[in-house]
């Protein structure tokens, strides 16, 4: 499996959905989109490899006589990722949850009618840096007066 491959087409395809989100004009039309081919597809994608994977069905393609990669052990998961094939899942896994998180963020900051340009580095760093971004967010609302406990409920 070409997993360098699988790896830079998952950056590109995030890459895409995330400018999308920042930028597109009435995004309360686009926001089904970026959820569906970016979000729900990342999470195809990912079961799609995982299941496989830990069933022994494709290689990870990583060294031989490491421990098994397994969900309950420190050792197990760092074998997991001490592997192209697990560490291009666990970057899917995360791609997946962080524009999941970016959406409900944009569809919130949006509902309470926050400027896009307010909201745009806190895309990018939810993007780059997912609970940074979150943890952004919830201070702007703080510094704005509203309340960070509502924050991420759907609106």
């Amino acid at each position: 499996m070409n997993w360098d491959m699988i790896f830079g087409f998952a950056n590109a395809w995030a890459l895409l959905w995330w400018v999308i989100l920042a930028f597109a004009p009435k995004r309360a039309r686009v926001v089904p989109f970026v959820f569906f081919a970016g979000a729900v597809l990342f999470a195809c994608l990912y079961a799609g490899l995982i299941i496989p994977l830990m069933a022994g069905w494709i290689s990870d393609g990583g060294p031989m006589g490491r421990p098994p990669a397994d969900f309950t052990t420190l050792a197990g998961v760092m074998a997991l990722f001490d592997s192209p094939g697990g560490a291009t899942i666990g970057w899917i896994h995360y791609l997946a949850f962080d524009l999941l998180v970016g959406i409900g963020i944009a569809r919130n900051a949006d509902a309470h009618k926050i400027s896009r340009w307010l909201q745009v580095p806190i895309l990018f760093f939810t993007f780059m840096a997912g609970p940074i971004g979150l943890l952004l967010y919830l201070l702007l609302r703080v510094l704005i007066g509203e309340k960070p406990e509502n924050a991420l409920l759907p609106s």
